[in-house]
Formats: C-alpha cells, structure tokens, sequence
C-alpha cells in the first residue's frame, strides 16, 4: 500500500520552492491518490501537471500500481490548512460550527488557534421600537468549527 506520508512528503518537498502549497492528500480504495494544492493567488493548470509528473517520477509503478489526480483547491472547497484562511482575510466566509450552527460574516483575522469573524446581528436597544443591525466581532477555535468555505454571492 502506498502511504500517505511519502505522498506527503514528495509534495511537500517539491512544492517548497514555489508558491503553490499542499492542501491535501487523500488514498482511495483501489491506490487512487488525490493530491491538492493551492495558491495565495491562483494555481496554474501548468503546476498541477509538474507535481503530477514529479510524483509520478518518484513513485515506483513497478513496486504498487497507482492513479495519481493532482489539482487545485476549488473556490467551493472548505478550508483544509491555515493558510487558506489567512488568505481569504477579508472576504466573506460560510463557518459551519460542529454543534450545527451556520454563520456567515467577514472572516477578519486567523491564527493557529482559531478565527474571527464579524457576523451583523440584530438587537433591540433599550427604549426602542425596532431591532437595529449591529456589527458583532465572535472569536471560534478550530476544535469548534466543523467546516469553513468562501461565500460566493451575485449581486
């Protein structure tokens, strides 16, 4: 069987030098291996086919029979590593917390910890007649956070 750690580890290795990183990578039933990578900016069709072909380079077909699938994040894909919540800083994010609850705010900073999110709620000042809308700044650790994904909306 082919690990999951060599996989790991060649990618890794080769994507050290550029600015593409690893997502993720995953071995399916029957040595399907899908790795995926992503980009502060946008991953080229181009980086995609060079991992392919380093990985392939460096596995031994001989030794395992293997599939290989290298691609890019979707723009619709959850967060998988810390970088992609730092680089989506900014932008409007869906958080889907593990006890059920759906958010969406702006995701306003990220560390090793967790995120903050300004979310609007409504409130009903003292004294008055209708809720207002209020910017409110809620702080969740990973632990708490089943899944994350950037919010696409047509306007």
């Amino acid at each position: 069987m082919i690990e999951k750690s060599k996989i790991t580890q060649l990618a890794e290795d080769y994507l050290a030098s550029s600015a593409n990183y690893l997502v993720d990578v995953v071995i399916k039933p029957g040595n399907l291996i899908v790795v995926e990578i992503d980009n502060d900016d946008a991953v080229c069709i181009d980086d995609c086919v060079a991992l392919s072909r380093y990985l392939e380079d460096n596995l031994d077909r001989e030794a395992e029979d293997f599939e290989l699938e290298v691609g890019s994040a979707g723009v619709t894909s959850p967060f998988k590593v810390l970088r992609q919540y730092l680089k989506n800083v900014g932008n409007e994010v869906e958080v889907l917390l593990k006890n059920g609850i759906k958010l969406t705010g702006l995701l306003k900073s990220a560390d090793e910890k967790g995120i903050v999110i300004s979310i609007e709620k409504q409130v009903k000042p003292e004294g008055a007649k209708r809720k207002v809308t209020v910017q409110e700044d809620v702080i969740y650790t990973f632990d708490e956070i089943k899944n994350t994904k950037y919010l696409i909306r047509f306007k």
